[in-house]
């Protein structure tokens, strides 16, 4: 008679521990001084020692993943960089509200486990935490024969914030001829790759390993450039100025995300021509087979995160940005019915 085993019902433990050998390293080099125990603890531990200065410290969480973008990276077989795109899913939520991320954790959810696949994510996971300034405390990978297909996985990240209460960025003191900067992104980041898809692969037909001159590079390549990660770039500019609000342009584009950071009786009106595009949307829009109401809601449109301030401090706050980001000066709060005016 067979013995059944754990590892002939589809999980191997031992191809597990051999991942978490490979990325021990790794994950260790994104601690700082803060961080507590080490990899294998049921919890992760972090201490908050270096914030009992602050009057009311708030704790600012986010949880998130990177959608179909997965679906790029496993046709293409390229997994050493969607671990950015779920970091700065998380903690570019997290500065939205003005907190300085610490820590995250990660859950990678498979059909079969692949240790060198697992490195690849956890790698390119532990990369974001470190461009984010935060630590990579735990994680949790699952083996789940039947639930996922061989190749297949599906990542979570999680993110925890720290911030003064009397800090907070809520939205609250905006008001009318307000200014909106954009920051520019670095392509589609991490939404609207359903609608990419359609697009690209099930309607045009074209090949992901196929070379586009105006990409400069091949439409995989181009999909799979990871989300930006503003968290640097937003510490140093809330240690200099006034800043009213912050959106993060995910799920819902320019048209959705903005507005949920402005009080009711103010609307926002987007310059539309303001800004340059990226590639990848210059060439969406010269396909034509997308109305402009919908690529506004859909995707970021080369704005990843728009910040609204004082229109008195505006040029010189958009003047400090362009030392380290590209960024444009796209739009302004008017009176209205809460919602995005493209003009």
């Amino acid at each position: 008679m067979e013995n059944i085993t754990y590892k002939s019902s589809g999980v191997d433990i031992d191809e597990g521990n051999k991942a978490v050998s490979l990325i021990k390293e790794k994950v260790r080099k994104t601690y700082d001084k803060n961080v507590l125990g080490d990899i294998g603890n049921f919890g992760g531990l972090y201490t908050l020692r270096e914030f009992l200065g602050m009057k009311e410290p708030v704790l600012v969480s986010s949880t998130d993943g990177v959608g179909t973008k997965l679906k790029i990276a496993q046709m293409m077989g390229i997994h050493n960089t969607i671990g950015i795109d779920l970091v700065a899913m998380c903690v570019n939520d997290i500065i939205c509200q003005g907190a300085k991320p610490l820590f995250f954790l990660d859950y990678i959810a498979t059909g079969k486990l692949d240790a060198n696949k697992v490195d690849d994510i956890v790698s390119s996971i532990a990369n974001g935490c470190k461009i984010a300034g935060c630590s990579l405390i735990g994680g949790e990978t699952a083996e789940m024969p039947g639930m996922y297909s061989e190749d297949e996985y599906d990542l979570a990240g999680f993110a925890v914030g720290i911030c003064d209460k009397e800090n907070i960025i809520d939205g609250s003191s905006v008001k009318e001829d307000d200014v909106i900067i954009g920051i520019a992104s670095s392509g589609i980041h991490s939404n609207g790759y359903s609608l990419v898809r359609k697009i690209f692969i099930d309607h045009l037909k074209w090949n992901l390993n196929d070379y586009i001159p105006r990409l400069g590079q091949t439409l995989g390549q181009a999909l799979l450039r990871p989300t930006k990660i503003y968290v640097n770039l937003i510490n140093n500019l809330l240690l200099n100025y006034k800043i009213k609000a912050i959106a993060h342009i995910t799920g819902g584009g320019i048209i959705e995300n903005i507005p949920r950071v402005i009080p009711e009786g103010l609307s926002c009106q987007i310059y539309k021509n303001s800004w340059e595009r990226v590639d990848i949307f210059s060439l969406i829009e010269s396909l034509n087979l997308i109305q402009e109401d919908e690529l506004y809601r859909s995707f970021n449109m080369g704005i990843g995160l728009a910040i609204v301030v004082d229109k008195n401090y505006a040029k010189e706050i958009l003047d400090y940005i362009n030392t380290m980001e590209k960024a444009f000066i796209i739009g302004k709060i008017v009176k209205g019915e809460k919602g995005v005016i493209l003009c």
